[in-house]
């Protein structure tokens, strides 16, 4: 096992022998770090707190503490982190709370940029993009390969749909949706479907185009939601990604951005 001696790691760790721990990290009573796990200096991990494989916390990340939460109390709650991310300098990560399920969950395969900041109880899925200084409230969900901007700020129970791309410097107060550009200067807007980003993961024009006029109908059409809906019923192909943004609206219980 690759431990530094400057390393301080508390005797209730659970280190896997292929993990490296680098300079000055600091590593507290019920952590676990499974395989190839780097830690590359001045990292601390405290709590109750999973680390799964081929993850690299870069330098003063810290991951697994208390959260800023008043109602917190001390309870026995935990994080989890899953398999091949990067975690990068300055990156706040607290752990859950009782009043949200009692786990901060980060999945796969995501990359958390500089001072990204992750609150309590925030759920991660995989293959996201977090840029620098991203900073999410408590209670966030964040889906598969979602692509926040620099220095956005997410307000707490707001959910941001899959391939959804959320342009730099916005201030998001109810959910994105999945597959669309969303972005704010006075007021965050649709803009558009992400074309782009959905391209670059395969999709066909045939796909990209029914979430096109699904966006042009939801935000230009003059209609109230009840009435976008019944007309995209009508006049869009029911695609599996169409499907997915209805029913995403149709369970957004703080309204999504429009």
């Amino acid at each position: 096992m690759a431990i530094h001696p400057t390393a301080v790691i508390d005797p209730d760790a659970d280190i896997s022998p292929e993990a490296e721990i680098g300079p000055f990290c600091i590593v507290g009573s019920g952590v676990t770090i499974g395989p190839r796990t780097r830690l590359i200096a001045h990292v601390y991990l405290e709590g109750k707190l999973t680390i799964g494989k081929d993850n690299v916390f870069y330098p003063y990340s810290t991951c697994g503490v208390a959260p800023q939460d008043k109602k917190y109390k001390g309870e026995p709650s935990a994080t989890r982190i899953g398999d091949r991310n990067t975690i990068r300098e300055f990156v706040t990560i607290h752990r859950g709370t009782e009043g949200g399920g009692m786990l901060t969950s980060i999945g796969d395969g995501n990359l958390l940029m500089a001072y990204v900041h992750i609150a309590h109880d925030v759920t991660i899925h995989n293959n996201t993009i977090l840029a620098n200084g991203v900073t999410f409230a408590g209670h966030v969900t964040v889906e598969d390969y979602a692509n926040i901007g620099g220095l956005c700020a997410i307000h707490q129970f707001c959910r941001i749909g899959k391939h959804a791309m959320v342009g730099s410097y916005s201030v998001i107060k109810q959910s994105v949706l999945p597959y669309s550009i969303t972005a704010s200067d006075h007021e965050a807007k649709v803009y558009s479907a992400n074309r782009v980003g959905l391209e670059r993961k395969g999709f066909s024009g045939e796909e990209i185009e029914p979430l096109q006029n699904t966006f042009r109908i939801l935000t230009r059409a003059g209609l109230n939601t009840s009435q976008a809906l019944a007309r995209i019923a009508e006049e869009v192909p029911q695609t599996e990604e169409v499907k997915e943004v209805v029913e995403f609206i149709r369970a957004s219980e703080r309204g999504f951005t429009k």
